[in-house]
């Protein structure tokens, strides 16, 4: 299946030829310039051959080894801090140049932002089927295609990583003792050596990404931007095989670039970050879109004393001073993800500190363990996902409840922090945790973002953005925000969609389990005024639901609308995201809503414990991977075999609410039974009271106002 792409419809192209190279590991080293707006630097891609391309024996799956230490995530050595100004450091051929190095016969069309494209491709959308052609067809040099938009790129270079010292002992295997191929292959298969090292070297690992991404480059690459897309090719080579396997790419961002915002504080001072754009980070570093392209990461940022640097890292950094007035942040991830949830925010923001607090691992009961002893074997059991150091094979982070945490906001709101949120995030973390088990992630930083924030939140790995609409609205609005986004740390995070329009597996997991958490966070709550709070989110959420349903467009209500075929993508890897870029869509809560219901509905039909603890029979089984909705389906019912003898199936699942637009019919019939709680009868009776009231003013203050007049006219009358 080939995928035409139209630039002038709404969908969100995924260009990246992902079949052919996938990046396995990003280096980025980059200045932030508050003064032109501008985030510039480099990033160093180390790429593998892709899924077409590899050999039979090396398509099997590794099992995730047991993580019986932390040497991964303390005393990770600091990268050298090189200025990206001074690149020629990195280059030993030829000077540094503003100017691409074109195809030939065809003309430099350089724009006078430094942006790089050729005349005959205005649109960089056709390059999707282009990059498949190129493989070996007609000895066609081979394109490696990048998402990347808005950004201005300077240089492409191969890098020598052969010239690292010490890198030779990534070369005494029996695979690389064979150089006949050239220094080429070489450089590719220590690529290989180190982007396959088992989990108990990640240290070392990160040791070495850092200084080859600072070797020597050893000739430059040609390449070329589109609206979407950077294609980067070498003269000759016509596989993904024999493409280098580690590429530098200097680039600057633009200040109207759509995936980071350039803004200022409540208390009005400058800052900068991923506000969670429809482009995703695109127009942040040239990357690889695609969900099915997780990597690893690691980044140095470089900004003006007095700013802090937050980033979706499993390290809290803290700053180090390279010249007076210039400070570098450090962070870095080990866990492959992809890179739409890498998340970066630079502002002059403050730590919201509290007197007393250690996150120290507990394992005393602060709530019931609803745990059975299938629970427990689960944890025995090796995991489905590569190799990574997994947090759920961990002894100690299996009874972690409470994870490290931080609270930054600006200056004026950290009282209200103080007040509102500190007390509790333990208290949702520790909820999270008796209901879903281990936290896949080892710290939380939490972040105020700047007013012009469109969202009430957003979950990145290791960070979560709030808006500071959630503080004035006590404990309820923030602390059920507060859960909704933690709940992503599970469905979102360590399980993502392999198909971006599948996004109810992710906010319709989150909007359920936000009432779950919430309620096992408010410890003073009885069962029946447990069960009448969900009752009455689930009738303001219906409403809610049937008045977005009637004024929205029908394509837009389907949860799974490419169907049968959701998941599948070209021949190269590319894809689409449907109505991706629709603006209305950014404003639609149907994938929250409808999802929501579905899985209230299982729950209801399964009976809340057998429920929850298929949840978390899922979550170990499919953690650290992408999944579709049927894989969530299959799983939930083949526990529950006298189930299977009823309608519950997968395909009338599918069928009543992921394929059809409205209002499900299951949901239309339970619709009047929420109005029989006494809670929403309450709530119902007070909203009456207040509409009649504030009727009886408005109809006084009318008949107020008409005497007024009749007073004021007879005024008149008598002065005339």
């Amino acid at each position: 299946m080939e995928t035409q792409l139209d630039p002038t419809k709404d969908d969100l192209p995924l260009m990246a030829n992902t079949s052919h190279m996938l990046v396995k590991h990003y280096v980025l080293d980059l200045d932030v310039d508050f003064k032109s707006r501008v985030i510039e630097g480099i990033i160093v891609l180390f790429l593998e051959t892709g899924s077409r391309y590899r050999k039979a024996s090396s398509t099997g799956k590794k099992g995730c080894q047991s993580y019986l230490n932390e040497t991964c995530k303390t005393g990770s050595s600091e990268p050298c801090h090189v200025s990206v100004s001074n690149a020629s450091v990195f280059s030993s051929e030829a000077e540094y140049s503003d100017f691409a190095v074109c195809r030939k016969g065809e003309k430099d069309t350089s724009d006078k932002n430094g942006n790089h494209s050729n005349e005959k491709q205005t649109s960089g959308i056709s390059s999707s089927k282009n990059c498949c052609d190129k493989e070996n067809h007609g000895n066609k040099d081979f394109l490696l295609v990048l998402d990347c938009c808005d950004l201005s790129v300077l240089k492409v270079e191969e890098v020598d990583i052969a010239a690292v010292s010490g890198i030779e002992k990534f070369t005494m295997s029996a695979e690389l003792t064979d150089v006949s191929k050239g220094l080429e292959n070489l450089r590719n298969q220590i690529v290989h050596e180190l982007v396959t090292l088992p989990l108990d070297r990640c240290q070392e690992q990160l040791h070495y990404f850092t200084c080859c991404s600072q070797a020597p480059g050893c000739g430059e690459l040609e390449f070329t931007t589109g609206t979407w897309s950077l294609e980067i090719r070498k003269q000759g080579v016509q596989t993904p095989t024999d493409f280098p396997h580690a590429i530098r790419i200097w680039y600057k961002t633009k200040p109207e670039g759509r995936s980071v915002t350039w803004t200022t504080d409540q208390s009005g001072r400058p800052c900068v970050y991923t506000m969670g754009s429809p482009i995703n980070n695109r127009a942040l570093f040239p990357c690889q879109e695609p969900p099915i392209a997780s990597s690893t990461w690691q980044a140095s940022v470089r900004a003006s004393a007095g700013f802090v640097v937050l980033m979706s890292g499993e390290n809290s950094a803290e700053p180090v001073q390279l010249q007076e007035g210039i400070t570098s942040w450090y962070y870095y991830v080990t866990m492959p993800m992809p890179a739409s949830t890498f998340t970066i925010a630079v502002g002059c923001w403050q730590e919201v500190k509290q007197q007393c607090f250690t996150a120290d691992i507990q394992t005393e009961d602060e709530f019931s363990m609803p745990f059975s002893q299938d629970d427990f074997r689960w944890h025995k059991e090796s995991c489905g996902h590569v190799e990574y150091p997994c947090r759920f094979q961990n002894p100690a982070a299996t009874l972690q409840r409470v994870i490290p945490y931080r609270v930054f906001a600006p200056l004026c709101l950290v009282e209200r922090c103080e007040e509102h949120l500190l007390q509790l995030i333990p208290q949702c973390l520790s909820a999270a945790y008796s209901t879903l088990g281990t936290h896949p992630f080892s710290r939380l930083d939490v972040l105020i973002v700047p007013s012009n924030f469109s969202s009430l939140g957003m979950a990145s790995p290791h960070i979560i953005f709030l808006s500071q609409s959630v503080l004035p609205g006590g404990s309820h609005l923030c602390g059920t925000r507060l859960c909704h986004e933690i709940a992503h740390s599970w469905f979102g995070l360590a399980i993502g969609a392999r198909d971006w329009t599948e996004e109810w597996i992710s906010e319709g997991f989150a909007t359920f389990l936000e009432d779950v958490f919430w309620a096992r966070a408010q410890q003073q709550l009885s069962c029946d005024e447990e069960k009448e709070q969900q009752e009455l989110k689930a009738l303001l959420r219906w409403r809610r639901l049937r008045d977005e349903v009637q004024n929205s467009e029908e394509e837009l209500q389907v949860l799974r609308p490419h169907k049968e075929s959701t998941g599948e993508v070209s021949e190269s890897g590319a894809s689409f995201v449907k109505h991706g870029l629709k603006a209305e869509k950014v404003f639609m809560q149907v994938h929250y809503l409808k999802g929501y219901f579905l899985l209230r509905s299982l729950a209801s039909t399964l009976g809340e414990a057998s429920y929850l603890a298929s949840l978390r029979k899922f979550i170990h089984k499919f953690h650290g991977q992408l999944v579709l909705s049927q894989d969530f389906l299959s799983t939930l019912l083949e526990d529950i075999p006298e189930q299977k003898e009823s309608e519950l199936t997968v395909e009338s699942i599918s069928q009543n609410w992921l394929d059809t637009s409205g209002i499900p019919k299951p949901l239309l019939e339970e619709g009047e039974t929420w109005k029989e709680c006494k809670l929403v009868q309450q709530v119902s009776a007070e909203v009456t009271k207040w509409i009649q009231a504030n009727q009886r003013i408005r109809k006084s203050s009318k008949k107020k106002r008409k005497q007024d007049e009749v007073v004021f006219q007879k005024h008149i009358w008598y002065s005339c």
